[in-house]
């Protein structure tokens, strides 16, 4: 992973924008939908740039005060880079290439957009707004989890893809998820291209995962980044809250 992916919260935040013309009039755009509060080069509040011209002058004066830069099209110049965007309000995606091929990135969110209903915004809210009921359903983060992920999942209760996703009418049907689960993957290769897809969606839930020490640590990451992993010659003999996963190579 050459970069972290991180969301900013720029509303009422200064952000300098430098240069001009066509590209400079669409990063102003994008960043007063941001809420940032656009400056210029000399504004000494503001801690983030883009310079849309690509200026190496100004990105050597402005990372010498300790400003974090991003120069449009030359990605040798970057702090940061900025990603295409499918926005569904809350619900942010965000597609980089690290500056490789924007084209590329603008391909893929529009195949994304595609995909993605109106809608979404509203289901992320309606699950915000029902924290306090899951948290009473399921005290255990790990079951509650589990439950929502279930409900999630393609064909749930509430999949984002299906018809007309319904948060309180799904908890109205007092939803039960297993306390314990135990799931088996048996990798095929060291790809993780190769995982079926009901596996891929274990990985991103699972909880913690045992596995056999020739696991690739490609397949790992595919898990959650707090996820427990565990190398072990075998599946747990005992079931553990939440979901746990047993893993072993092709070669075991």
């Amino acid at each position: 992973m050459h970069s972290l992916p991180v969301f900013l919260r720029l509303e009422g935040r200064a952000v300098m924008l430098t240069g001009s013309g066509e590209a400079a009039d669409a990063k102003r755009r994008l960043l007063e939908r941001a809420g940032a509060r656009v400056v210029g080069e000399d504004d000494g509040e503001a801690r983030v740039a883009i310079v849309a011209d690509g200026d190496e002058g100004v990105v050597a004066r402005l990372r010498m005060r300790g400003v974090l830069v991003n120069a449009t099209d030359r990605p040798d110049l970057c702090d940061f880079t900025l990603p295409a965007i499918v926005d569904r309000d809350p619900v942010l995606i965000a597609i980089g290439t690290g500056g490789a091929s924007a084209g590329l990135a603008a391909a893929l969110r529009q195949r994304i957009e595609a995909l993605l209903p109106s809608g979404l915004g509203g289901l992320a809210r309606a699950l915000f707004a029902a924290r306090g009921q899951l948290r009473e359903l399921w005290p255990d983060a790990g079951a509650r989890r589990q439950a929502i992920g279930k409900a999630l999942a393609p064909g749930g209760a509430i999949d984002p893809l299906g018809f007309d996703p319904d948060v309180d009418f799904w908890l109205a049907e007092s939803p039960e998820a297993d306390n314990a689960e135990l799931y088996y993957i048996r990798l095929s290769s060291a790809d993780p291209d190769d995982l079926t897809v009901r596996d891929a969606r274990m990985l991103a839930l699972a909880d913690r995962i045992y596995h056999d020490a020739s696991v690739a640590p490609a397949i790992l990451d595919r898990a959650r980044a707090d996820a427990a992993r565990i190398v072990a010659d075998g599946a747990p003999d005992a079931r553990e809250a939440g979901l746990t996963l047993w893993i072993s190579s092709a070669t075991h």
